[in-house]
């Protein structure tokens, strides 16, 4: 599966780069997450409890980050075990396009899913992962925007 979109944040490339590098804004951002922490530089470790179809799952999971285009392009990696529910993993390259004072967020994003998760199909996964990566970036997006602060989107 492939997801592709493009957003508009009202803030500067730099911010927006910060910002997608801040464990606290992420964990604010990602839907059904629980806990998200930094282990060593490029490394985050997540909790996420996530709703697909009639299958819920706590997953635990890591994601490593590839700096090495920054601020230009990052891209991210990772992969997560839900248990008996199954386990997804996936990858996203980001592109972030100075616009004056906002910056255009451009992503390519890929996921695979294995066990029950799998066996739900590839258009209910596919609905969901877009559902679940429009909430994180309008939620982005708003907290960039100063529309909510950190504290009310925890």
């Amino acid at each position: 599966m492939e997801l592709q979109d493009e957003i508009t944040i009202p803030a500067p490339r730099d911010e927006v780069y910060k910002a997608l590098n801040d464990v606290a804004v992420l964990k604010a951002c990602i839907p059904g997450c629980e806990e998200l922490e930094r282990e060593g530089e490029n490394d985050l470790v997540a909790k996420v409890t996530l709703k697909v179809g009639p299958v819920k799952a706590r997953f635990g999971g890591r994601v490593t980050l590839d700096p090495s285009k920054a601020p230009d392009a990052f891209s991210l990696s990772g992969e997560g075990d839900g248990g008996v529910a199954g386990f997804a993993k996936g990858g996203a390259d980001v592109e972030l396009i100075e616009d004056g004072e906002q910056t255009i967020l451009r992503y390519t994003a890929k996921a695979e899913t294995g066990g029950k998760l799998a066996q739900l199909g590839g258009r209910l996964i596919t609905s969901t992962a877009k559902k679940l990566s429009k909430m994180f970036f309008e939620k982005f997006e708003k907290v960039m925007s100063g529309e909510i602060d950190l504290e009310e989107a925890s």
